[in-house]
């Protein structure tokens, strides 16, 4: 095994730790680890990102369950258009993408390039998400849920696309979306957006089984430190300050975001 795939393996712990630690954060830098730090194509990362923020959100959801801080009927009314979303666009979307999309003068408009610097655009709405925080909803329970339909179903389709075309679990646009929309409590949303999240990745990582070459020992490998760091996260988040920690994160993603702008359209 050479240094760079330690490293690679290393960084997935840092993924659980930050979704152990803050609630989220962590998917968003799996795409970019895969393919700077070990050199996979991006569309092949955005598929094993799937996989790999499905894993660990399951995982990350069962606490959650556990202290009965989940709303099922939000997770279904939510979760079926994003989950037919994130599959249509595995299975239908991203493979009809031609590999040349356009030409703008000297810069040729790739299939992975359009990938990553909509993956940026994506990470810089969620830094500004993460530094900016969010307002507590209060601690009420599910009696209290009072579903706006229409918008929870176009949100579950919008995030489901998102999902699809970068691979990120879209926490960060789900829990502000559940607060909103089905009023749901903070806590109630965070354990929910990781079911949504678990479902919605895994079974939009089934539209790429066909359609990529799977490193499936790879994939478990990655996939299993990182839902280490999700365990190695909730025992640290006992000592450390969270919410600070999550604003120090965002800017973190800020700079990851602007870093891939500036690599990926430097010409």
């Amino acid at each position: 095994m050479e240094w760079i795939e330690i490293v690679g393996y290393a960084l997935s712990l840092l993924i659980g730790i930050s979704l152990g630690l803050i609630g989220g954060g962590g998917s968003i830098l799996t795409v970019p680890i895969l393919v700077y730090v070990l050199s996979i194509d991006p569309v092949l990362a955005t598929a094993y990102s799937l996989f790999i923020v499905g894993g660990t959100a399951l995982v990350g959801s069962f606490d959650f369950m556990r202290k009965q801080l989940l709303s099922y009927k939000t997770a279904v009314v939510f979760g079926i258009p994003s989950i037919l979303a994130v599959y249509l666009t595995r299975a239908y979307i991203v493979p009809a993408i031609p590999e040349e999309i356009f030409v703008i003068g000297s810069l040729v408009v790739t299939k992975d390039l359009a990938i990553m610097v909509f993956f940026a655009i994506v990470m810089l709405l969620a830094s500004y998400s993460m530094i900016k925080g969010r307002k507590s909803n209060g601690d009420g329970d599910e009696s209290q849920v009072k579903f706006n339909y229409p918008m929870i179903l176009l949100e579950g389709a919008v995030v489901g696309t998102v999902t699809g075309l970068v691979g990120a679990g879209g926490g960060f646009l789900i829990i502000p979306a559940l607060v909103l929309l089905a009023k749901l409590p903070m806590k109630l949303a965070v354990g929910t957006s990781l079911l949504i999240i678990a479902a919605k990745s895994l079974l939009g990582f089934l539209g790429d089984v066909g359609q990529q070459e799977i490193d499936w020992v790879f994939l478990a490998i990655f996939t299993a430190i990182a839902i280490v760091g999700i365990f190695l996260g909730s025992y640290l988040s006992n000592f450390i300050d969270g919410k600070h920690l999550k604003k120090g994160f965002g800017w973190f993603v800020l700079i990851m975001a602007v870093y891939i702008m500036i690599k990926e359209l430097a010409f």
